[in-house]
């Protein structure tokens, strides 16, 4: 049994599962304005966005540590990690990226229980898996691979609404989506000037490697300006939406600017904390803006 729990741990760490506070909150914040527009809710919806979430993020992070494991041991900072190291084989990896793949497509069939006039989840998710799999071989073409990251968890709050409340009103998951993708892009540049070096040296593409540090982190600010900007936007236009939201986003622009002060050109060492605890906190406060808007009306 000890063994079973040391694989699981294994496969846990190896997909970051902590890190689904990345994509899972706006997954939500999607359903629950979508709920709020239908005036419904239903709870095999919130089921299937969760199982569907976990799953393509497992598939995605796990076919990403199959793609880079050679990179990953020429890397000092990641040479530690599952694959290289030898604590998860290949095969191990392959079959947990297909098992999640396959949960991932089986899990939108759920949404068919309450509504099976809506197969939209169903045709997209083959198409979706594509592309966020798909990303893992961006670094070696272009250095807006970023943006791919960022446009891969974009199709979260996107597919949740599409999962309840089909093709309908799609501009306001859109505006959520696209502030997702900058969110994440500016993020993901942050966590990009750990390995500039080692990028330039394996000729990998990042705007770090390709402009440097300062260029780098002045357009992470431009990112998350335009994250900000998306935000505003939806809380202006979408009915459901009302002063809680936009007052809330005010501590959510603090929390942006705190980000870019832990980070600068000559001090990287904050980078981690940038990245995990404060990009935590945003996505979480997000989500939970959107459930108080909900209950104080």
């Amino acid at each position: 049994m000890s063994l079973v729990i040391q694989k699981l741990r294994s496969f846990l760490e190896l997909i970051r599962f902590s890190h689904t506070l990345f994509a899972l909150p706006f997954a939500l914040a999607s359903a629950t304005l979508a709920w709020e527009m239908a005036n419904e809710f239903y709870y095999l919806d919130l089921i299937g966005i969760v199982i569907a979430l976990i799953s393509a993020r497992s598939a995605a992070m796990a076919f990403n540590r199959l793609v880079d494991r050679d990179i990953d041991s020429l890397n000092p900072r990641t040479r530690g990690r599952h694959i290289p190291s030898g604590k998860l084989s290949i095969l191990q990896v392959l079959c947990f990226t297909i098992l999640s793949s396959l949960m991932f497509i089986g899990s939108t069939t759920i949404f068919l229980l309450h509504e099976p006039s809506n197969p939209w989840p169903l045709y997209f998710s083959g198409p979706i898996l594509i592309f966020i799999l798909c990303y893992s071989f961006t670094k070696r073409f272009t250095m807006l691979a970023h943006f791919w990251l960022g446009a891969s968890l974009m199709l979260s709050p996107l597919s949740a609404w599409i999962a309840i409340a089909g093709l309908t009103d799609l501009l306001y998951p859109t505006i959520l989506g696209f502030a997702v993708l900058f969110w994440v892009a500016g993020f993901d540049i942050f966590y990009a000037c750990q390995d500039f070096e080692v990028d330039r040296e394996l000729r990998l593409h990042s705007i770090p490697s390709k402009l440097g540090i300062p260029i780098a982190l002045h357009i992470a600010k431009i990112c998350h300006a335009l994250m900000l900007l998306f935000l505003f936007t939806l809380a202006t236009i979408c009915p459901v939406l009302g002063k809680p939201f936009l007052i809330g986003l005010i501590p959510i622009s603090v929390l942006l600017v705190y980000e870019h002060a832990l980070v600068s050109k000559d001090n990287l060492t904050q980078v981690n904390r940038a990245f995990f605890q404060v990009n935590a906190v945003i996505s979480i406060s997000l989500l939970g803006l959107i459930i108080l808007d909900w209950f104080m009306k």
